[in-house]
């Protein structure tokens, strides 16, 4: 494939098309930018050859205008020395150098319509080169961003998870035990006269209230 196919090639494809359906967008674009540089050097390698083509014909187009322009002088020298036969050959040769010219020209003209076309081929290839990068920038900033919303994500699964929750309990359990063995071990209440006084008025009431439930009763089986 030439460089200019490959060219049109790349121009045309349709850049957002290619990634939607690419399984990997990062790569295919790294490859299309690689692609992009290299044909690129390569045009402008092909359109600094065709421009040096068209400085050498146009250089060849002037020697063979001036070889005209010779050819004419003679001709009149000759008409002017009374030698027709000598002006009819330099008429003749003039004719033959105009055809070169002729010819010069033409190739010429192709050059300069292949090197406008290679201009413009470059500039579109560089804003695709541009855009393509711009999206590979831009392609590897979301690559960052996902990740890291996909590790997120995997925490909150990982935290929500029954094992998590099972494991959360346990911990729990065994902090409410340590606790409460640490109350244990703790040292008792110090004696205290307002206690023992609260003890004895405690006392006296459960016995007060005692006796009377006991004649309640007697009073009860008296009336039968």
């Amino acid at each position: 494939m030439g460089i200019f196919s490959r060219f049109k090639d790349i121009v045309s494809s349709n850049l957002n098309a290619m990634l939607d359906k690419a399984e990997d967008p990062e790569k295919l674009i790294r490859l299309m930018i690689q692609e992009m540089e290299e044909t690129l050097v390569e045009i402008k390698a092909g359109t600094a050859a065709l421009m040096a083509d068209r400085t050498r014909i146009n250089r060849e187009r002037e020697d063979a205008t001036n070889r005209t322009g010779v050819w004419e002088d003679r001709a009149k020298l000759a008409v002017d020395k009374g030698r027709e036969d000598l002006a009819r050959e330099a008429l003749m040769e003039k004719h033959r150098t105009q055809g070169v010219v002729d010819g010069l020209e033409a190739e010429q003209s192709r050059f300069d319509a292949m090197v406008e076309q290679a201009r413009e081929d470059i500039a579109q290839l560089e804003a695709k080169l541009e855009n393509a990068r711009e999206r590979q920038r831009s392609l590897i900033k979301r690559h960052v961003r996902a990740g890291e919303r996909k590790r997120a994500r995997t925490d909150v699964r990982r935290a929500q998870s029954a094992d998590a929750l099972l494991r959360f309990d346990h911990f729990e359990r065994r902090v409410e035990r340590m606790e409460a063995e640490a109350e244990l071990a703790g040292p008792a209440a110090p004696h205290s006269l307002e206690n023992d006084f609260a003890l004895l008025e405690g006392s006296d009431s459960i016995e007060a209230e005692l006796e009377a439930l006991k004649n309640s009763a007697t009073k009860a089986t008296a009336k039968k």
